[in-house]
């Protein structure tokens, strides 16, 4: 490294330290900028028909309040009793299938959602799923 500064840069460093000058925290900005308004609704124990009242209830609510990211916890259907029945679909009976599945078939709840996708290990992993709203306008 040079220890050749020149004059130029020497006045730039009196006036800086001298002023009132302040630096913009970049991380500050950043996080300020990735905020993420998020619920958690957790569907355990639900019927099929409580669970999708309950959550069509919550999408529209969180949209209002301009929440971000939803995350539904649904399980994944081991404890399931649907199993024994013959006349009961194996999967759209469990509610990690019916849930996405009645969210998609509702126009009006999808004119709010940008994208369904599954949650991470973190909050869930294949027994869960997110729900990214749209800004409200």
């Amino acid at each position: 490294m040079s220890n050749n500064i020149s004059n130029k840069d020497k006045e730039d460093w009196k006036r800086f330290v001298s002023g009132n000058d302040k630096l913009t925290d970049k991380e500050f900005n950043i996080g300020k900028n990735k905020i993420e308004k998020k619920r958690t609704i957790d569907l355990h124990g639900f019927t099929l028909d409580q669970a999708n009242k309950t959550i069509e209830s919550f999408i529209n609510k969180s949209f209002k309040d301009e929440v971000s990211k939803l995350i539904v916890v649904t399980g994944k259907g081991l404890h399931s009793k649907n199993e024994s029945n013959p006349f009961v679909s194996k999967k759209l009976s469990i509610l990690k299938y019916s849930i996405p599945e009645f969210i998609k078939s509702n126009d009006i709840l999808m004119k709010k959602i940008i994208e369904i996708k599954d949650a991470d290990i973190k909050d869930g992993g294949s027994g869960a799923f997110y729900i990214y709203l749209k800004k409200l306008k």
